[in-house]
């Protein structure tokens, strides 16, 4: 290939961006957008304190791992195999949950993850209720295996 043609593809590469993301800010804020291009505490966690795992109404699945250091959130990461408004929720519901202590960040709801993304079209915000169900299941579990230490060896994560 030569040098006018690769530059040539590079321009239609850059210019096929700027009109995805045009198109994106005219569905999506620029938080969301930034969430899902840039997902904060994504990843698996080990030896996790508390774990949780939601599947969404659409057949997304997302799940969070938290680690607590003297009743508050230290550490919380995600996972997902959903689209770019659960990235974008679970990125955002970490960030949310990260310095408050635990019975706090299991009271985020489907509209603290909406008010936080500056809101979502009314057909993802499903997305937001999947990301505040698996960190209620991460606090949940939290609580279980404090009050039961020894099931942590029999759990599977």
């Amino acid at each position: 290939m030569n040098q006018d043609a690769e530059f040539g593809f590079e321009e239609l590469q850059e210019e096929l961006q700027k009109e995805i993301l045009a198109e994106a800010r005219k569905l999506y804020t620029d938080i969301v957008i930034d969430h899902a291009m840039n997902p904060r505490n994504a990843g698996e966690m080990n030896d996790a304190d508390g774990y949780g795992q939601a599947l969404g109404s659409c057949g997304d699945d997302m799940e969070i791992w938290l680690r607590v250091k003297n009743g508050t959130i230290s550490e919380a990461k995600f996972w997902t195999n959903g689209c770019s408004t659960t990235i974008a929720s679970g990125s955002v519901i970490t960030e949310m949950a990260k310095g408050r202590p635990v019975m706090e960040a299991q009271k985020i709801s489907q509209q603290d993850v909406l008010r936080a993304l500056d809101g979502l079209p009314e057909e993802h915000q499903h997305c937001a209720t999947l990301a505040a169900n698996a960190m209620k299941g991460a606090v949940k579990d939290y609580i279980a295996l404090k009050r039961e230490p020894w099931k942590r060896n029999y759990q599977r994560r």
